[in-house]
């Protein structure tokens, strides 16, 4: 499932989608929030630029924003279905999960953003 060569493995850790040798981010922990958007400026193993053109990430925004729908929904439904909140209860965790996954959130949309766009490349290493 997380092998390298999915695209699910370079989303979830971050590495460079193109050959998955490396992070992509300066700082791993995406709770380092001075640090959060750092990122290299290319891979130092396939020499993949990471900013494919300027302000390449702004697209990101709309996976964000999907992103945080869905953490949204899953908060919802444990507070308000699986644990029986109550409506205003259930608002109040909506929030809070929103707050507290925010970083792991815009890391991950920046990582299925660039994900789109560049795939894995086994034979990176000939060319």
């Amino acid at each position: 499932m997380l092998k390298k060569g999915s695209k699910l493995n370079s989303i979830l850790t971050g590495s460079c989608p193109k050959c998955h040798e490396e992070s992509m981010y300066e700082d791993k922990n995406p709770y380092n929030l001075s640090n959060i958007y750092k990122m290299h400026e290319k891979c130092s193993h396939c020499n993949i630029k990471y900013k494919i053109e300027p302000s390449f990430f702004y697209g990101a925004m709309y996976v964000s924003y999907g992103l945080g729908i869905a953490f949204s929904v899953a908060a919802f439904i444990i507070s308000y279905v699986f644990l029986n909140s109550s409506l205003k209860t259930a608002f109040i965790v909506i929030i809070v999960t929103l707050i507290a996954f925010m970083p792991l959130t815009m890391r991950l949309s920046r990582n299925i953003w660039i994900n789109i766009f560049v795939h894995y490349d086994k034979n990176w290493k000939s060319k």
